[in-house]
Order: structure tokens, then C-alpha cells, then sequence
């Protein structure tokens, strides 16, 4: 794979990573559909910008419409909002432990949805590697009692994992070949719509926040987080499909974790190192690809 590639993954992984610790400090006043509304918002703003600046052409044939409104809602104002919803119960490291199960879910789907998608040896390893790691995580959040967190709020990321695999394994098979700025746009550009129409109803009345730190908190969201997140997050799936484009997920808790420790005072233990460990250990397995070796008759021409 390519140096661009790598560094478009990592780059993705820290600017998703650090959301949920942004959606975290955004909650302290706000609720979670006013702050999905504004972050769409600003992400939005600047995928049009973007979008503008290349030139790109608003897609217009009629079956990419209902599409990319799909995108929107599944892939993008769902589990954007069921993350934030359930961030109001549980903490943002478990958040982002649990939204590293997507890749897990990813697999599945598309082994049954996409005949270029089929699950491989390396590809179940990796990914029961990487599976492991996230239960070791998650395993941080069990104790004699039971659970410690809201079980709602857990579930709810868990649904809005399921959300996003199933818009990824979508997006590669009906929209492949679009250009990943014009897919990035359309995408929240229609999660925005939805979310904006939904957020009167069932968030009143409407709070704007006041305070610096939120709405730094929502254009870090915004920019960072949905508009240059979503232009690398399509590039990625375009290069690598929706497969390996999905393990950068399995990088999020990592993140997510060590921000939660650095500024919210969450406590590492021995399940952070071994976790985190299995991680990258599954993004290396599922990206291994066999030697082939030369045909005899190859051989003999090189010769």
C-alpha cells in the first residue's frame, strides 16, 4: 500500500479518534441533536467550500440521489447521534471501544452484499485479532457488580456501529467511481437535512451553546471531525475498499482511550496495553497478502 494511503489512514484515525472526546466536553451544555445539527452544519460549510474550490459538479443522475440519501442517514445523522446520545450515559473511551466493533459487522455484510468483498483466512484473522482487543478494552468496563456503565447508552453505540458498516458496504457497491469529494458533500450534506429537520422535535426547546469551549468543541466536529475525516474517509474506500477502509475503526478506541486518560482522568491499566496491542496486530494481519511465486515457465523466459 501507499505512503499517501497510510498517512490518509492515521491522519483519519486521530481526527476521528479525538471526536469522542469532543462530543464529551460539547455535552456538558448542549444535548446531543443540537450538537449533531451544528456539527453537520459546519462540515457541511466546509465539504461546499472544498467542493466549490475543485469545481465539482453537483451529481445528478437519479439513482445517485436516493443514495447518497441513504448514505446520510445510515452512514453519516444515525450513528452520529446515537453516539452522542449514548456518550450522555457512558464515557467517550467506552464509546469509542465500542465503535471499533464496526469492522467486525463490516466483514460480515459484505461477504453477502459485495462479490469482491469475500471473507479471507487473513481477513478473519485480522479481524478476530482486532475483535479480541476491543473485548480486552471493553473488558475495562466490567467489575463484581456487573456492568459499570448505562446499558442503553452501550447499545446504542453498538447500533450505530451496525450503522456505519452498514453504510460503507453500501457506498461500495452503489457508489463506487464517484469522486470522494462529491461523495463527502452529498453524504452530510444530506445527514445535515435530516438531522436539522429532526433535531426541533425531539430536542426542545433548541439550546445554541455559549460557552467557547463548545463551540470549539463543534467546529473541531465539524471541520476536523466530519469535513476533512469524510474526504479522507472516502478516499480510503475508493483505495482499499470497504474492508481494510473499515479497520481504521479498530484504531479509534485507542485514541479515544488516551485522550480520555490525558484529559478526563480515566484510569489506564494492564487492558489498555493488551488491547491496544491486538489492534495492531489485526490491521497487520488483514493487510497481509501472499508472495506469489513466479511460474516456472517465467522463470525460464527471464532466464
Amino acid at each position: 500500500m501507499k505512503l499517501k494511503e497510510w498517512g490518509a489512514f492515521w491522519l483519519l484515525a486521530l481526527a476521528w479518534g479525538s471526536s469522542f472526546l469532543w462530543i464529551k466536553i460539547a455535552l456538558e451544555e448542549i444535548g446531543p441533536f443540537t450538537l449533531i445539527a451544528l456539527r453537520l452544519l459546519f462540515g457541511s460549510l466546509g465539504l461546499l467550500a472544498v467542493m466549490g474550490l475543485q469545481r465539482q459538479p453537483f451529481p445528478r443522475h437519479p439513482k445517485l440521489i436516493p443514495a447518497y440519501l441513504f448514505m446520510g442517514a445510515f452512514n453519516t445523522g444515525l450513528p452520529f447521534v446515537l453516539i452522542a446520545w449514548g456518550e450522555t450515559r457512558i464515557d467517550s473511551g467506552l464509546a469509542s471501544i465500542l465503535n471499533g466493533t464496526m469492522p467486525l459487522f463490516t466483514i460480515i455484510i459484505a461477504h453477502f452484499w459485495l462479490h469482491d468483498e469475500k471473507i479471507t483466512l487473513p481477513r478473519l484473522l485480522g479481524l478476530l485479532l482486532g475483535f479480541m482487543g476491543v473485548v480486552v478494552l471493553v473488558s475495562r468496563d466490567f467489575g463484581p457488580q456487573g456492568i459499570h456503565s448505562n446499558l442503553w447508552g452501550q447499545l446504542a453505540c453498538l447500533a450505530a456501529a451496525v450503522s456505519y458498516a452498514t453504510g460503507i458496504n453500501f457506498s461500495r457497491k452503489h457508489l463506487r467511481g464517484q469522486p470522494p469529494v462529491v461523495q463527502a458533500t452529498m453524504v452530510v450534506l444530506n445527514a445535515t437535512v435530516l438531522v436539522w429537520l429532526a433535531t426541533p422535535f425531539l430536542e426542545h426547546p433548541l439550546h445554541l451553546p455559549t460557552l467557547p469551549i463548545t463551540w470549539l468543541a463543534v467546529a473541531w466536529l465539524g471541520l476536523l471531525g466530519s469535513c476533512l475525516a469524510y474526504l479522507l474517509y472516502f478516499y480510503l474506500l475508493n483505495a482499499w475498499g470497504a474492508t481494510r477502509a473499515s479497520l481504521v475503526i479498530y484504531v479509534l478506541p485507542i485514541v479515544g482511550l488516551l485522550l480520555g486518560i490525558t484529559f478526563l482522568d480515566e484510569v489506564p491499566d494492564w487492558r489498555l496495553v493488551a488491547g491496544s496491542l491486538l489492534v495492531v496486530a489485526g490491521i497487520a494481519v488483514v493487510n497481509l497478502r501472499p508472495q506469489l511465486k513466479p511460474k516456472p515457465a517465467a522463470v525460464a523466459a527471464a532466464d
